[in-house]
C-alpha cells in the first residue's frame, strides 16, 4: 500500500496522534480514579503519582502534536485555492457546504482547546502529585479537565472524519 505525502500526514495527524490522545484519556481517567485513599496503599502513592505525571504530560504533548500537525501541515491543503481542494469540493455542493460552514469552521477553532485543557490537567497532576490522594477537589478538577478535553477532541475528531469522508485532502 502506497500513501501520498498528504495521506501520510493526514494519517499521522488523525489516526496516530489523535487516536493516541483519545486512548490516553482512558488511562488518565483510570489513573485519577485510582488515586482515591481507599484504593491505594501509602507505599504506592509516590510511584502511582509519578506515573500519572508522566502519563498526563505525555497526553498533553500528544494533544499539542495533533493540533500542530493539523493546523500547519494538513489544514493548508484543505484551504488551497484550487477547485480540487477539499474546501472547494465541500462549498461547490449545497448539500455539503455545511460541512465547511459549520464543521470545519468550528473544528479549526475548538481543536486548540484540547491541548490547552489537557495541559491544565497535566499541571494539576504535576502541582499536586501525592496530595491528589487526599485532595478530592483537585482530583475531581483534574478528571473534569480531562473529560472536557476528551469531549472536545471527540467532537473535533468526528467532524474531521466526516469532513474527510466528504472531501479528503
Amino acid at each position: 500500500m502506497d500513501l501520498s505525502n498528504r495521506e501520510f500526514w493526514a494519517l499521522v495527524h488523525g489516526m496516530a496522534f489523535g487516536a493516541l490522545f483519545l486512548l490516553a484519556f482512558a488511562g488518565g481517567i483510570a489513573g485519577f480514579w485510582s488515586l482515591r485513599p481507599e484504593l491505594i496503599t501509602p507505599s504506592g502513592v509516590v510511584e502511582r503519582t509519578r506515573r500519572m505525571v508522566t502519563g498526563t504530560m505525555t497526553m498533553a504533548a500528544v494533544a499539542w502534536a495533533t493540533v500542530i500537525t493539523g493546523s500547519w501541515i494538513v489544514y493548508p491543503w484543505y484551504r488551497e485555492k484550487a477547485p480540487t481542494s477539499a474546501k472547494s469540493q465541500l462549498l461547490a455542493d449545497p448539500n455539503t457546504a455545511n460541512w465547511h460552514d459549520f464543521g470545519m469552521e468550528w473544528k479549526e477553532h475548538a481543536a486548540w482547546l484540547v491541548p490547552l485543557i489537557a495541559t491544565a490537567a497535566a499541571f494539576v497532576v504535576f502541582y499536586y502529585r501525592e496530595e491528589l490522594v487526599n485532595n478530592k477537589t483537585a482530583r475531581k478538577l483534574g478528571m473534569a479537565l480531562l473529560t472536557g478535553a476528551f469531549a472536545v477532541a471527540t467532537i473535533v475528531g468526528l467532524l474531521g472524519a466526516l469532513i474527510t469522508k466528504n472531501a479528503s485532502v
